[in-house]
């Protein structure tokens, strides 16, 4: 019977000289018909492997060893896109290099040298196309119908494949379509499409979430394959009592989960107290989804495919049906509930000291929100200390919990860790048509502040043990930031005027020093952008370097195994070594192989989900300045370039360009102060000055806005505007 092997030392063969499929059979000497069959299907996971290729005239040929494989991942420009091989090796490749690769696309890459400090790379192949549906604007060039696709990574407009104009379903030129792709570049042909769905008007809000959905190429919500949901509707609505036994009970612990008002996956839970030896213990526990989710079934499959939840806003897109989500899974107020539990003894200093992880099963005392924790511990509320007190106990835990919070924090700050990052987000409200009627700033409270210090700490102790038990692992690793990207961030805060000596090494103690004095600065948030533009992205790895932003020597992600593929990845081997104290040496290669290759899978997935969830974002906010565009506004200046300002309008951080062709001079930038001076009129626009201006112009398909400077007494305010100024 042909096999992999045989097919493998046949191309391999010094003699062999690239052939068809009929000339292989002859050559393999194959005479029945399954066994062609059986010759097929290798050659096809073959291909997907990258072993071997096909060319244009059917002849297949072995991989050269020098041919690596990668999914590439085009900028927003769409003139260049990078392939990262593994966690730690990226390669740029240019259009013209790409050989009609799209945006997403497996492919195998060549390496031809260098360009600047990136590896460069040729596409030798595309293994498999990844983007099957488009989404766009529709536009008519004479005769003929393009769509003009929302990802501008996608780099090239699709002709509408039709017969007669029946095929555009009743769409015209402007409105927002969506389609299958029936063409993909080829040999400088343009990629074809067919109409399958009229969104609607560009204007209209309700097609938010759709565009953005089929734009970053995710499942609708409920969009599960058949087989993952029969799978999961066979595990019932209640744990079996079979599944207690051999495990840790703490059913009888307080025992409370702490999450936002509108959570239903309640991935973890929380609970601490002093035994009579007035030793203090932190128990974390976090739901067992690696008992419901068996590696390589259907609802596995699946969770892989997708690697995370994505949040858009008042959607979510679960990474495992709500069955097991929002249900069986989800450690749920009153329900036994599985868990893999770690248990901390904490010391005075607030460091770790024994420590054991169990399997457990645990009954939430109680379903607590951050309202409720913030409206006691904050601002002592009486009703909320009366609602408190009917779970024994639970002020007393929660005081303390604050307290060590606190300690926690405090042991970061002091270690260099950069805790002040992401205090500008927004929660976006809608009306019942989706149109933003308000988005307002969002702060960081106690009870926010105790879950993320406890997840941390939980964290960083699972990746210390493993990195001493040296195993394969899924490590959370964040590398210090370029040289180059440091030094545009130490011209940022000259040009401020904040700070006129900076240190030339600049390390993550001296960025956190620099955001606690900006406080109250108007250019907080734009600083805080900065920062997180100046470092590398957190991603996950085999191998583990530590995380420079949290200033951690060992991380991991263990905590939300419902929402994340990798935290699902973590407890499996957690449980191996609960269970058998190691990992089987027969199983390590193979384990490591497989982590190898699901730490690069699901680092690409989580950079698509936050994508989609700033796309969303950023639409509402124009949809909301789209409602506003006569009112003016005080906006500060964030950047300056040689074709204009960069404008953010504090508090509901709505970014937009000035451009300079609107400005009353003709301006020079000035790169060392980060500032446009005017030839004639000698007037400076510098950082941190804050104008008058209004909205010129709207985007709403990239959702950019431009703006345009209002001067005092402008003749088109109203008395209105100029009170409110």
């Amino acid at each position: 019977m042909v096999t992999k092997e045989t097919v493998r030392k046949c191309l391999a063969d010094s003699m062999y000289e690239p052939s068809i499929l009929k000339e292989l059979v002859a050559s393999l000497g194959l005479r029945e018909r399954k066994e062609h069959i059986a010759l097929r299907r290798i050659l096809k996971e073959l291909e997907e492997e990258g072993e071997v290729h096909k060319d244009g005239k059917g002849r297949y040929h072995l991989a050269k060893t020098d041919d690596l494989k990668g999914r590439i991942e085009f900028t927003r420009s769409g003139t260049m896109g990078f392939v990262r091989v593994n966690a730690q090796d990226e390669y740029v490749v240019f259009l013209e290099d790409a050989k009609g690769a799209m945006h997403r696309d497996q492919v195998v890459i060549r390496p031809t040298g260098y360009y600047r400090d990136w590896r460069k790379a040729e596409v030798v192949r595309v293994l498999q196309r990844n983007l099957t549906r488009v989404v766009g604007v529709l536009v008519q060039q004479g005769k003929k119908y393009f769509v003009i696709p929302d990802d501008k990574k996608l780099g090239l407009q699709f002709v509408v494949d039709m017969r007669s104009k029946n095929d555009l379903l009743g769409a015209i030129p402007g409105q927002k379509v969506f389609g299958d792709i029936t063409m993909y570049p080829h040999r400088g042909q343009l990629p074809k499409m067919n109409i399958r769905e009229v969104l609607g008007d560009v204007e209209d809000p309700r097609i938010h979430t759709a565009s953005v959905i089929l734009k970053h190429g995710l499942p609708f919500p409920e969009e599960f394959p058949e087989p993952v949901l029969q799978e999961a509707g066979h595990m019932g609505k209640e744990v079996s009592r079979k599944a207690f036994q051999s495990r840790a009970d703490f059913r009888e612990h307080c025992v409370v989960t702490i999450d936002g008002e509108d959570s239903k996956d309640f991935d973890d839970a929380v609970c601490m107290y002093t035994d009579a030896a007035g030793k203090t213990f932190l128990e974390i526990h976090i739901a067992d989804v690696a008992h419901y989710v068996q590696q390589d079934r259907p609802l596995d499959k699946e969770a892989y495919k997708r690697a995370t939840s994505v949040y858009l806003l008042n959607q979510v897109i679960p990474m495992l049906p709500k069955v097991l989500s929002n249900g069986l899974c989800s450690l749920q107020e009153g329900k036994d509930r599985l868990v893999v539990s770690l248990v901390m003894e904490i010391l005075p200093d607030g460091s770790v000291g024994h420590f054991d992880i169990h399997e457990g099963v645990i009954r939430s005392q109680r379903r607590l929100t951050y309202t409720q924790v913030n409206q006691w511990l904050e601002d002592r509320d009486p009703q909320a200390k009366k609602e408190l007190e009917q779970t024994k106990g639970l002020l007393d835990m929660l005081e303390a919990m604050e307290k060590l919070s606190q300690t926690l924090r405090e042991n970061r700050r002091k270690r260099g860790a950069i805790i002040n990052i992401g205090s500008d987000e927004v929660a976006i409200q809608m009306d019942d048509a989706q149109h933003t009627v308000a988005i307002i700033p969002q702060s960081r409270h106690v009870g926010q502040s105790i879950i993320e210090e406890f997840m941390i700490l939980a964290n960083e102790t699972i990746a210390r043990h493993f990195q001493h038990l040296d195993l394969p692992f899924v490590y959370r690793i964040h590398e210090p930031p370029d040289a180059e990207t440091l030094i545009q961030l130490k011209d940022y805060i000259r040009a401020l005027g904040i700070q006129h000596r900076v240190p030339k090494k600049l390390t993550s103690t001296q960025i956190q020093k620099l955001l606690e004095t900006l406080k109250d600065h108007p250019l907080l948030s734009s600083v805080e952008r900065l920062v997180v533009r100046s470092m590398k992205r957190a991603v996950y790895a085999t191998g583990n370097v530590g995380h420079y932003g949290l200033a951690s020597e060992a991380y991991t992600h263990f905590t939300s195994p419902i929402r994340r593929y990798p935290d699902l990845m973590v407890h499996r081997l957690l449980k191996e070594i609960i269970r058998h104290g190691t990992l089987s040496s027969e199983t390590i290669p193979t384990i490591t192989q497989y982590l190898s290759k699901v730490v690069v899978h699901c680092s690409q997935k989580e950079r698509v989900a936050n994508e989609a969830e700033w796309d969303l974002i950023a639409l509402k906010k124009v949809d909301y300045i789209s409602r506003h565009q006569s009112e003016v506004f005080d906006v500060v200046i964030t950047h300056a370039s040689k074709f204009g300002l960069f404008v953010e309008i504090p508090g509901i951080q709505i970014s937009g360009l000035i451009h300079i062709s609107s400005l009353e001079d003709y301006f020079v930038l000035e790169e060392t102060q980060n500032a446009l001076v005017g030839e004639r009129t000698g007037k400076v626009y510098r950082l941190g000055d804050v104008l008058k201006a209004r909205v010129k112009d709207i985007d709403r398909v990239r959702g950019e806005i431009d703006f345009e400077i209002v001067h005092q007494d402008h003749p088109s305010e109203s008395k209105t505007q100029k009170k409110r100024r």
